[in-house]
């Protein structure tokens, strides 16, 4: 697969998890470039020069989220992040919390007190980034709105009520895939298809959904994908929102 956005490979050292953003064992990272890359043709394909309103129906620690409201932020209104277990929530909240050119200089004072009392560089290096990314954050439009929600993925009431008063337009999610994630509750056995129906009848039909699992390729469930790619063990697909419903009513 060839980038079409980010066609020259950068340094994302800024944005590791475990370094400024938070990260925790079971939780994995995102690839930086690729969460790049699906961003922008999430938007060429939603189309429309608005800020985009992001939401992460499986966010678990909000790693994904958090990068792309850091990367991203002119382009980017609101973020939501939702998933059903305690832990998830607890660290997305911690992470998107960093959305704040505030928060960031607090957290590069805690970095440096870390690295005094411990004696180690890492926290020093780590605070350097927190620095930059402050300075970047506050030049791109400053605060990020960000909220975090319980909600199952599966349920189609719970997801109205946690979008509720909102109206995202980009679903931006990396499917738990049974390595170091996996589904919470029996509903998961539906699998991806099921989830990714009942995201859909809660957005408008213009609506991008962008979803990455591992394998060959993104289970839809007899929905076309406008797009689809494939990067390492990721694959990727983009469909709207509408074709969704269409096959529901079909």
């Amino acid at each position: 697969m060839v980038y079409r956005h980010v066609l020259a490979k950068a340094d994302y050292t800024d944005y590791s998890s475990g370094s400024v953003l938070h990260s925790a064992p079971g939780f994995p990272a995102f690839p930086v470039r690729l969460a790049s890359e699906v961003l922008q043709r999430a938007l060429a394909l939603r189309g429309g020069g608005a800020p985009a309103a992001l939401w992460d129906p499986c966010c678990g620690s909000g790693y994904l989220l958090s990068v792309l409201g850091l990367l991203h932020r002119p382009v980017i209104g609101s973020v939501l992040a939702t998933d059903l277990a305690d832990e998830a929530l607890a660290l997305a909240e911690e992470n998107l919390a960093l959305l704040d050119p505030d928060a960031l200089a607090l957290r590069a004072q805690v970095l440096e007190e870390r690295a005094e009392r411990f004696g180690k560089p890492s926290y020093l290096e780590a605070a350097d980034s927190a620095r930059r990314l402050a300075d970047g954050l506050a030049r791109d439009g400053g605060r990020l709105p960000a909220e975090v929600r319980r909600a199952n993925a599966f349920d189609r009431e719970d997801l109205a009520e946690a979008v509720e008063g909102r109206v995202p337009d980009i679903v931006i999610t990396d499917v738990p895939y049974g390595e170091q994630t996996g589904w919470l509750g029996a509903e998961g056995e539906a699998g991806v298809p099921e989830m990714l129906a009942a995201v859909a009848s809660v957005l408008p039909a213009h609506a991008v959904l962008a979803v990455t699992t591992r394998g060959r390729r993104v289970p839809l469930g007899g929905v076309r994908a406008a797009e689809s790619f494939k990067v390492g063990t990721r694959a990727v697909a983009l469909v709207p929102a509408g074709r969704f419903t269409r096959l529901r009513t079909g």
